[in-house]
């Protein structure tokens, strides 16, 4: 299975420097960037920023024009309307006495106060709660890179393919394939991707083909480590700008397969799962939840780093586990920012985190209750690529946070 990291600077290729992850509008990306590769070289220089295209179009003036227009024509026909009325009334006395009885001068002066259309004093009360939604994207509207006029739709459509990707119970029919199985090649995985210095989203990803392909094909246990190389394969390149080579994942097997094999697993992953693999995971939504932490970042950035680290952590501490396969994406990453933000006693769920994830925080306390569980109790001393991952002083040492008291966290949720 793994080889050890020291051994492969002399016998292999020699690593890529690393690489820029995927570009997204977090705050926290100047300093996660050194937390997603410990390799001293820098990525390539930083895309340069430029403001969006304004409006180039004169269609506010056509507007202003066609009301000008439109109040114009209106004008004529208000005043015949009161001349008809005026001729009606002169040739009938009878009913122009009954209308000025019913009608008084003084009321009908009245009325237009009474639901006035324009009164700003009327209409202030109306957006009740739009002053606690905070808006996320509009210090980055200028960016072209960053995409912030079409951020809340993309992870609105990531959300909806989350009905498409969802896992059932797979291992029942996975005879030869067990849960224990699966924990070792996925804690294998994370190894590979510390040590080539993939992104965190090539990581699930990979573990996400590696599941939806056990959907539909039964496998044997000596071909679940190919499986896994290759959606490592697959996934780098579809997040890395320089994904590792062929050679590459046949050295860190040991070279138990051939090349052969690992072109024809790779074409058989593709075609299976129908060449459809933007499947929507965890880390994406919580980089996007993470913009939302109660703290400023511009003085507290050490404290909300933490904090989202803290987070990765106990989301990638899932990965292993069969038992949180089944959980939505966006549901999993917003329950772990919330463990986290208790963990750190940073409060709560805000009206902003619910608005932008789309759940409540009653809705996240079960899930919550179980990842606690799972740092609490869940250890496998030979399952700790994880927590040695995040026992690093690069990660703050995330993993050596002692977890919270099941009985306090049931007091921290009702708060």
């Amino acid at each position: 299975m793994p080889v050890p990291r020291n051994s492969k600077t002399t016998g292999s290729k020699q690593l890529r420097p690393g690489k820029a992850g995927a570009v997204e509008n977090a705050r926290p990306e100047k300093e996660e960037s050194c937390q997603a590769k410990r390799s001293p070289s820098s990525p390539q220089g930083a895309p340069k920023k430029r403001s969006a295209f304004g409006d180039l179009t004169n269609a506010h003036k056509n507007q202003a024009g066609l009301r000008k227009k439109d109040a114009t024509k209106a004008g004529p026909r208000k005043a015949q309307k009161g001349t008809a009325a005026l001729g009606v009334l002169k040739n009938n006395e009878i009913n122009l006495k009954k209308a000025t009885r019913k009608t008084p001068p003084d009321e009908a002066s009245a009325e237009p106060k009474l639901v006035p259309k324009n009164d700003p004093v009327l209409e202030e009360p109306a957006p009740v709660q739009a002053p606690a939604i905070e808006d996320i994207d509009k210090e980055q509207l200028g960016d072209a890179y960053a995409s912030a006029e079409y951020a809340k739709e993309i992870f609105n459509y990531m959300k909806e393919r989350e009905e498409k990707f969802l896992l059932p119970n797979y291992m029942e029919k996975q005879y030869d394939i067990s849960r224990d199985m699966r924990a070792i090649l996925v804690d294998w995985m994370v190894e590979v991707q510390e040590n080539f210095e993939l992104n965190h989203e090539t990581l699930y990803l990979a573990v996400k083909l590696v599941d939806h392909y056990l959907v539909e094909v039964v496998s044997m246990r000596d071909k679940l480590q190919l499986i896994g190389s290759t959606a490592i394969l697959i996934a780098s390149k579809f997040e890395e700008r320089c994904p590792p080579c062929v050679d590459d994942f046949l050295y860190i097997c040991d070279d138990a397969y051939k090349r052969e094999e690992l072109i024809a697993m790779e074409m058989s992953i593709l075609r299976t799962l129908k060449f459809d693999i933007n499947i929507p995971i965890p880390y994406r939504f919580l980089r996007r939840f993470a913009k939302l932490l109660p703290l400023p970042w511009s003085q507290c950035a050490h404290a909300s780093m933490e904090t989202l680290t803290l987070a990765r952590f106990i989301c990638e501490m899932t990965l292993p586990e069969y038992d949180y396969v089944q959980e939505s994406a966006s549901k999993l990453a917003a329950s772990c920012l919330l463990l986290a933000l208790k963990m750190k006693s940073l409060g709560g769920w805000s009206p902003t985190l619910e608005y932008y994830s789309g759940y409540s925080s009653h809705e996240l306390h079960p899930l919550v209750k179980r990842l606690n569980f799972l740092l609490t109790y869940q250890h496998d001393d030979k399952l700790k690529a994880v927590r040695t991952k995040y026992s690093h002083r690069v990660f703050f040492e995330v993993a050596k946070s002692a977890p919270m008291d099941m009985l306090k966290l049931e007091v921290a949720l009702k708060s």
